[in-house]
């Protein structure tokens, strides 16, 4: 369940609220504690002072039946119903009493110093007392005062803050949606601009809004986001269409041919070469969605792959034998200078030199040598393929790792990849976390599959041979 609203305003609004209720209540509950101090200690100091003045009293009179006889001395001392008076003697009688609330007197310690504290009979009662001495009789003053006045205004300015937090809370949370509203204006503007975005329009940019420095970094980044949106979709675009032509294509010749070869009737050896043909153009279109399928296995977020070390030098001779045939009937050489070892996925390594090793064996001129290589540091282990071709113009360079790209679409011959296999070298490499990079000039064209020197904790490479 939850518990905050959706609307971001309502969410700093309430947030508003919450701190100003905090502040308020903390405000609140000082002044209220302060106010309760100061008034006890008035009220302290009010008992203390009649005690004071009903001593003096006792010094100036003759005796205390001349008090008794005139009460309205002190009687007006007091003012009002909330204050008591006690005098008593040393026997515990009562001379003098005003206690207009006929309030319980406790039993009292003797006190040279006055004395003050809460009756243990009523919490509502606030005393204070001393011992004096009068014709050398000892003599108890005790001073008293109902509290319930003070409790009745102390409740009323209690109601008062809570009520003047309600308000304030309510308040801050009106103010704070204002406020949220207006400043999160541009906000809205950007999601309006965001949601005017769609596939005819991925060459639109949000706003910079160098205003707001939030929203500087946020439309930054949306925009580089649509950028990076737009160059793939216009990659996937080109692709579609690129598949659709390398698709057609073999589709073309086999329906070409076959309609060709039934419009007459045909000798055995003339359907022979039809199925023949037909084959060659089965194999050329199962290569390639072998290829597609396994792009696509290689871009999910959760493809994984399985690592071990590989000596360099085994593998790169297996890969030698596997091409020496192809590379007999050009009449070229491969070196294998690879060394060391790597830490990697087997079937996929050898699939991406073997894709390069056939890239590099179809541009290379006969006669020359496509050579093997390996280089090890404490970054990286790299894995170079090299032939003596003519040198890439530089304006393909960049494209020659995507799908269905040739520098020379004319080439298109058989067993080749259908223009998928430096693609898979990259997706591969990619798996690895490494990359692949080229270098073509006029010694010849260099791809090198560059591997992190470490994966998963474990080195890439063990030694060299």
């Amino acid at each position: 369940m939850q518990l905050m609203p959706r609307s971001l305003s309502l969410r700093m609004a309430l947030m508003f609220a919450l701190v100003s209720a905090l502040l308020l209540g903390a405000f609140g509950f000082y002044l209220y504690q302060s106010l309760q101090r100061e008034i006890a200690w008035r009220d302290d100091q009010a008992l203390l002072g009649r005690l004071e003045r009903m001593q003096a009293l006792i010094d100036d009179s003759q005796s205390i039946e001349s008090l008794r006889a005139r009460p309205q001395l002190y009687e007006n001392m007091l003012g009002n119903r909330d204050n008591m008076l006690w005098i008593i003697d040393e026997q515990g009688r009562l001379q003098i009493e005003i206690n207009p609330a006929g309030v319980k007197l406790p039993a009292l310690h003797a006190a040279a110093q006055a004395q003050l504290r809460d009756s243990p009979l009523n919490s509502h009662v606030r005393l204070a007392w001393l011992d004096a001495e009068r014709d050398g009789r000892k003599l108890t003053l005790v001073a008293g005062k109902l509290l319930n006045e003070r409790e009745q205004m102390l409740d009323a300015y209690k109601m008062k803050l809570w009520l003047s937090l309600g308000v304030g809370s309510l308040l801050a949370f009106l103010l704070g949606w204002l406020v949220s509203q207006r400043g999160l204006r541009p906000v809205r503007e950007l999601a309006a601009s965001a949601s005017a975005i769609d596939v005819q329009h991925l060459h639109l940019r949000l706003n910079d809004y160098r205003d707001v420095s939030e929203l500087e970094a946020l439309s930054g980044a949306l925009n580089n986001m649509l950028g990076r949106l737009e160059d793939g979709f216009a990659q996937l675009s080109r692709f579609s269409e690129d598949l659709a032509h390398e698709m057609r294509t073999p589709l073309s010749n086999l329906m070409g041919q076959t309609q060709q070869t039934l419009r007459h009737s045909r000798s055995v050896e003339a359907y022979q070469d039809l199925l023949v043909s037909n084959q060659e153009e089965y194999e050329r279109l199962s290569r390639m969605i072998d290829s597609m399928l396994f792009l696509a296995r290689t871009e999910q977020v959760n493809a994984a792959i399985t690592r071990e070390p590989i000596e360099l030098f085994e593998q790169a001779e297996l890969l030698c034998d596997y091409f020496e045939g192809m590379a007999e009937e050009r009449g070229m050489r491969l070196l294998n200078n690879a060394q060391g070892a790597l830490f990697a996925d087997t079937d996929l390594l050898r699939r991406a030199l073997a894709n390069l090793l056939a890239n590099a064996l179809r541009y290379a001129p006969a006669g020359s040598d496509v050579t093997l290589s390996s280089e090890i540091t404490a970054e990286q282990v790299q894995v170079s393929v090299h032939n003596a071709g003519p040198a890439i113009a530089s304006e393909h360079i960049s494209h020659l790792f995507e799908r269905f790209y040739r520098c020379d679409p004319s080439r298109n011959e058989p067993g080749d990849s259908g223009g998928l296999g430096l693609a898979i070298v990259r997706s591969i490499m990619q798996l690895h976390g490494g990359s692949v990079v080229v270098t073509s000039d006029d010694s010849g064209t260099r791809f090198s599959l560059i591997f992190p020197a470490s994966i998963n904790g474990m080195p890439s490479h063990a030694g060299t041979r």
